[in-house]
């Protein structure tokens, strides 16, 4: 009975390799390794009796026999209306507005504030994120303060007003008709809250500026994705900016500073944990494109991924006593609920500034304002909180830097090219 607890009390030291800091560690309660397995396992309590009861509704055949009150809700959730789109591009975005000469200004307007609004919101949140899970709070002459430590409540903050902000946009403007099977959003939805976890919980163990770059190599396990979920091919470019992307990684990542201090340093376990965030958003990414054939807009899928986001989140929470625990920390420390609910703003508002951008501009504009919000959350982030970047790191993010923009330029070549394909040829499809 007394092997379990030693062998999970062992793999903080074996995961590192070092001594973990007493302020980082308490005990192997709050170990990653431990707290994921205890959240899958509150996904699951979920997970498993949903699967059930989908599995009893479709071999009694309820579409066919049930009826009753509850009918339209089992129909929507269960089976959907089955409606998809021939093309994939019908369901994926509406028709994006084409620029004229008489609203070249207004035009010109509306990208300063899509741009203005994605650089103000994902900059805020990357500065905020970065203080709630590294810094401490009410520290004092006396008092050295605590620190948060529960991811998932983080995630359940910005899931929350997430769902709320794609329902009132949802009922405020006209969508089209809804016709996916309710529970396949529960995938995408699991896999993103694992890997915003993930995201939130590597920043006790890297750097932010490790971690902006770790996303910006996220292509290559998407390619990998898609070559697996979807069967999708790739043009030479992409396989060359992707190993571009990867040695860029790599120098940054075996740089070392002469004042380098322990919260700049890489252990193995954020390694783990950016590869998890990487791994669980690259099948978010590819298992939304899959549900964009059923006829839907963006902020529909943003409500439906939102919607068993907060339910996995607020079972698990609760399952745990973990939420109420949160909200006296919430209680504790003013700063720290200003900080999580300008938080939950700032990624709430920023998804809706991405649906805006790729709707008016389309997705190389928008790829390139996202990718200069990259390079200036490095920069802020190394100004605010003084992490160092040595030379060979500084070429290794302009190498990164220099293979996304050389995406995004073959990317929009390849797209102008196939516009005057014949009819019945198809571009190969691209990430």
């Amino acid at each position: 009975r007394f092997c379990l607890p030693l062998v999970l009390a062992s793999l903080p030291m074996m995961a590192t390799g070092e001594e973990i800091a007493p302020a980082l560690q308490d005990s192997w309660v709050d170990f990653w390794l431990f707290r994921f397995f205890v959240n899958a396992a509150g996904y699951a309590s979920i997970v498993v009796p949903g699967f059930l009861l989908i599995q009893y509704f479709k071999r009694r055949n309820y579409l066919e026999t049930g009826r009753g009150i509850c009918f339209p809700v089992i129909k929507s959730c269960v089976f959907g209306s089955e409606v998809k789109s021939v093309h994939q591009e019908d369901g994926s975005l509406p028709p994006r507005a084409e620029p004229t000469e008489s609203s070249t200004a207004q035009q010109v307007f509306k990208l300063l504030f899509c741009a203005a609004g994605l650089q103000v919101s994902y900059l805020t949140w990357g500065v905020l994120q970065e203080r709630v899970m590294t810094r401490t709070y009410g520290a004092t002459e006396t008092d050295p303060g605590e620190k948060f430590k529960d991811s998932q409540f983080l995630v359940f903050m910005n899931r929350i007003l997430a769902f709320t902000a794609a329902g009132l946009y949802c009922a405020l403007t006209k969508q089209p008709r809804h016709g996916a099977p309710m529970y396949k959003y529960s995938f995408a939805s699991l896999s993103n809250i694992l890997s915003s976890w993930c995201q939130y919980e590597a920043l006790k163990y890297i750097s932010f500026p490790t971690q902006v770059l770790a996303k910006a190599s996220k292509v290559i396990p998407v390619m990998m994705m898609g070559k697996l979920v979807s069967r999708k091919s790739y043009e030479y470019w992409e396989y060359l900016t992707a190993a571009l992307i990867s040695v860029g990684i790599s120098m940054f990542l075996l740089s070392s500073g002469p004042n380098r201090h322990a919260s700049t340093v890489t252990t193995f376990s954020g390694v783990v944990l950016l590869a998890g965030y990487i791994i669980f958003d690259s099948f978010t990414s590819n298992w939304q494109d899959a549900l964009f054939t059923y006829k839907m807009s963006p902020v529909q899928m943003m409500f439906g991924v939102n919607v068993f986001s907060c339910l996995f989140t607020v079972g698990s929470l609760l399952e745990q006593g973990a939420l109420l625990e949160s909200v006296r920390f919430m209680a504790r420390h003013s700063e720290f609920m200003a900080h999580a609910v300008l938080l939950s703003v700032c990624s709430a508002c920023g998804q809706l500034f991405i649906f805006c951008t790729i709707n008016q501009f389309g997705a190389a504009v928008f790829t390139i304002i996202m990718t200069l919000r990259q390079a200036f959350a490095i920069l802020l982030s190394c100004l605010i909180y003084g992490h160092s970047v040595t030379v060979v790191g500084g070429l290794g993010v302009a190498v990164v830097f220099m293979a996304l923009f050389l995406r995004v330029y073959a990317r929009s070549r390849m797209k102008k090219r196939s516009k005057k394909l014949p009819p019945g040829e198809t571009p190969v499809q691209k990430v």
